[in-house]
């Protein structure tokens, strides 16, 4: 009965042809500036030498480019550009899930404190000086343990409300936004300062392989149930009271959207550092794209959020000599997007 009832409610055929449309034409794009991105950099390699590098690491090729050409790109930049896929496809994603579920287009992934606790956990593992690993896994099980507390104390005040939750949310990122500000003015401020500061401001400049598997995994573990739960996130956009009357279980689904999408921003983060408005624009371009059903939104935006931050990771790359932080090219380019957008729309949300 609710998957009828669901699946009666979903898009007219058309619609969904179009937005396979869309994410055939996204994802065409995507692999392009894949292999640009490959080839970009202070040592350029053409697009047909980077596609039989890549050929070269499935099976034997004969070798038309340097060792050199090979090291630059299968050990630095591909990893690179991997973390900058998975990072957009996270926040976007991240940020999707979180306006579907609060129902509020000015939502972003880290509303519930989760980037600001992985900010401190990283700071605090570069006091202590405990290497890029460690500052990885403080930075994730801070980001977690900021959105428990958020949890807990939300729970304790009104467990049905998400506008306390929010509340909450704000307040424990205030909280370590603090915690971080007393560790950047006890730090050393010329061997310890200016590494809390850039790993603030976001970057994949020092990724490597060993960076991806565990925050990969994550990922797609995330993604794989946000996208397991479309159809009840598609009935609950109705409203909660009809979402329970058809029979989805809205504490169970919320508490799963949640705790998927803080994984997925706890891991982007705990690599890339504090990225911002991926989350709160991508989703906005993809609801303009294919519409607001929350399946045919989820991999268009996924896409979009891993072309956006490749794109801008690029024009970080490539914008001066010295290379810019990422969470500052975002901020950059994503506020007057994102005013554009609203500009564009002109809807209020419903």
């Amino acid at each position: 009965m609710l998957d009828r009832t669901i699946k009666g409610a979903a898009a007219h055929p058309a619609d969904s042809r179009d937005g396979y449309l869309i994410l055939g034409i996204l994802l065409l794009c995507l692999l392009a500036l894949t292999i640009l991105s490959l080839g970009m950099g202070r040592v350029s390699i053409p697009p047909g030498k980077v596609l039989s590098i890549l050929a070269s690491a499935v099976g034997p090729m004969e070798a038309r480019w340097t060792p050199a050409e090979e090291l630059i790109v299968l050990n630095v930049r591909l990893p690179r550009i991997c973390a900058a896929l998975m990072v957009g496809a996270a926040l976007a994603a991240s940020g999707a899930a979180y306006q579907n579920l609060f129902r509020n287009p000015i939502v972003s992934p880290d509303i519930l404190g989760v980037s600001a606790g992985a900010g401190f956990g990283a700071s605090m593992a570069v006091m202590l000086n405990i290497g890029a690993l460690g500052i990885q896994a403080s930075a994730f099980g801070l980001g977690l343990l900021a959105v428990i507390m958020c949890f807990a104390i939300g729970q304790a005040i009104n467990r049905h409300s998400l506008i306390v939750l929010v509340l909450v949310g704000v307040v424990i990122a205030a909280f370590f936004q603090a915690l971080i500000s007393v560790l950047k003015i006890v730090a050393d401020p010329v061997d310890v300062l200016p590494v809390i500061t850039f790993w603030l401001l976001g970057g994949l400049n020092k990724i490597t392989p060993a960076d991806l598997p565990l925050a990969g995994g994550m990922i797609a573990v995330s993604l794989a149930a946000l996208f397991a739960l479309r159809w009840q996130v598609n009935v609950m956009g109705i409203g909660e009271e009809e979402a329970r009357n058809l029979g989805v279980n809205v504490t169970l689904v919320r508490m799963l959207l949640v705790l998927s999408a803080t994984l997925m921003t706890a891991a982007a983060v705990s690599i890339s550092g504090i990225v911002g408005w991926v989350g709160l624009v991508v989703p906005h371009m993809a609801r303009m794209l294919v519409g607001p059903s929350f399946e045919r939104m989820l991999p268009v935006t996924m896409v979009a959020g891993a072309l956006f931050v490749l794109l801008v990771d690029d024009i970080a790359r490539a914008a001066s000599s010295m290379e810019l932080p990422l969470g500052i090219v975002t901020s950059v380019i994503g506020a007057p997007l994102f005013i554009v957008l609203l500009l564009r729309a002109r809807t209020s949300w419903s």
